[in-house]
């Protein structure tokens, strides 16, 4: 990699700009997570475990719904959500202010403190991920909310407070400026070109895994030293059309990317988004929209330049992480 000369990228699905400077880097296989993920809340005092429900605000749906059996998936209100529910959309005469109105939810994985999402089954996975699909649906129905973002904070670098494995769901009445910018950037490659970017994403070199109906990449230019994105085969705007037998495929390849990453990184502290079309589009913008889970572990700050300019410097290209991440084989 020493031959290699600094590059600069622009990304045509998010529109970001990433600088990858190889001269910063060590090895691509020796980067290793300085602050591994472990738990830093015992089984007898967290509110997630199973027996424990009544210290958690109100309850939206369990799986299986029957409450006279054990849960597997307990979808909750937050606690301290950033959002509320009780309050009316109201903007201001200016329009530079709204209420604070929307939804904050906990999707809690497991009733079983040291189980992880990387622990359970395929098709454990795919509970999981339906789970999202059916409170997004129950969200859509409410006409202020635009844009639901479905996410997961794993270590307390990463943003959790609580080490039992969760997720969250924040749905708002606007369409972030982030998802915006990646909506434009795809509408002009979409108009350039005929044909929707995620679908067009070169592949060679930067596959990591794949399964019947998804592939796990490294992007093009990935922001972050070994940023991962599974991505639908088929062009699909929407999240939340996904069904069972897709869940479970997307379930055992989402498995799969969290235990390599665990592995050869050092069981990081890492998020994962769903990126996904806004509920209320337009027949035009379903033809270049297209779904994507992000993976990002923490291996790399944040700093002034970022947070500056906008873009990202990366030490590592994303064919190197690539390489190192399939070559990585799991314990049998």
């Amino acid at each position: 990699m020493a031959g290699r000369d600094t590059e600069i990228r622009k990304d045509t699905v998010t529109n970001r700009c990433v600088v990858f400077s190889p001269a910063r880097a060590r090895r691509p296989s020796d980067f290793k997570s300085k602050d591994s993920a472990n738990p830093n809340h015992t089984q007898s005092e967290c509110p997630f475990c199973i027996g424990h429900e009544h210290e958690c605000a109100p309850e939206i749906f369990r799986f299986p719904p029957d409450s006279t059996v054990d849960w597997k998936i307990r979808v909750i209100q937050n606690l301290y959500p950033a959002l509320s529910r009780d309050l009316q959309l109201n903007p201001s005469s200016d329009g530079m202010v709204l209420t604070g109105f929307g939804f904050h939810d906990v999707v809690i994985e497991s009733p079983v403190h040291a189980v992880h999402l990387s622990d359970l089954s395929p098709s454990e996975v795919a509970e999981v991920l339906l789970a999202y699909k059916k409170r997004i649906h129950q969200l859509s129905f409410h006409q202020s909310v635009k844009y639901v973002q479905v996410f997961k904070n794993h270590g307390a670098s990463a943003g959790a407070s609580m080490s039992h494995s969760h997720s969250q769901i924040i749905a708002l009445p606007i369409v972030p400026p982030t998802v915006s910018s990646r909506l434009d950037c795809m509408k002009g490659y979409f108009e350039q070109t005929g044909k929707c970017s995620v679908c067009e994403m070169p592949v060679k070199d930067l596959l990591i895994d794949e399964s019947t109906h998804y592939i796990s990449i490294i992007p093009f230019a990935a922001a972050f030293p070994f940023e991962i994105w599974i991505v639908p085969r088929d062009h699909s705007p929407h999240f939340h059309e996904i069904d069972s037998e897709k869940a479970v495929d997307l379930g055992g390849l989402l498995k799969l990317m969290l235990q390599k990453m665990s592995l050869q990184l050092n069981n990081p502290p890492f998020n994962f988004m769903i990126h996904t079309s806004p509920l209320q589009v337009t027949d035009s913008l379903l033809s270049y929209t297209h779904w994507f889970l992000q993976i990002v572990p923490q291996l790399t700050g944040i700093g002034g330049f970022e947070l500056g300019t906008g873009c990202y410097i990366n030490p590592v290209f994303p064919d190197d992480a690539a390489k190192v991440l399939r070559e990585v084989n799991l314990p049998k």
